[in-house]
This record gives C-alpha cells, sequence and structure tokens, in this order.
C-alpha cells in the first residue's frame, strides 16, 4: 500500500514541477508542454522509487532519511531533468 501512495504523490510531484518549469522557462519549451508534464512525472517517479529503496539499502536506519530524501529529490531531480533536455536542444 506504501509504493501505491508512493507512485500516486510523485505523479502529483511531477505534474507541480512540470508546471513549475513552464513558469521558470516560459518561452523555452523544446519538447512541449505535454513533453515537460510527461517528463517531470517520469523522473519523479523514477527517482522516488530509487530514494524509497535505495536510502535504506545503503544502511540508513532513521526513517525520516528516506522521508527527507523522497520529498526533495524528485523535485529538483524533475527540474535538474528538464533543464538537461532545455540545455541540450540548444544545441
Amino acid at each position: 500500500m506504501d509504493i501505491l501512495i508512493l507512485i500516486v504523490a510523485m505523479i502529483l510531484v511531477g505534474l507541480i514541477m512540470g508546471w513549475v518549469a513552464g513558469l521558470i522557462w516560459k518561452d523555452n519549451r523544446p519538447i512541449g508542454v505535454q513533453g515537460d508534464y510527461i517528463v517531470a512525472v517520469i523522473s519523479a517517479i523514477v527517482i522516488g522509487l530509487l530514494d524509497w529503496y535505495v536510502i535504506p539499502a545503503m544502511g540508513f536506519k532513521d526513517p525520516w532519511i528516506k522521508y527527507l530524501g523522497v520529498a526533495l529529490e524528485p523535485p529538483l531531480g524533475a527540474l535538474a531533468v528538464l533543464w538537461i533536455i532545455r540545455a541540450a536542444k540548444k544545441q
């Protein structure tokens, strides 16, 4: 059940980050509006799942470290992926 909640939360985070990307880079959408949302959702889900499973596997016993990683890294990672796409499309 926790994994389902995590995936739904990461979908929402990805949608929010797709919207935020539109605010940051207003006229620079090389993959389109839908592409921004799709990339942000996929990257948020992947990063969130990696954090959920990798942080405990690294030996961190405190669950708050896992929750902090899941809360901070997917939004920042989604924006980083969108920035990389924009930088690559400029070339």
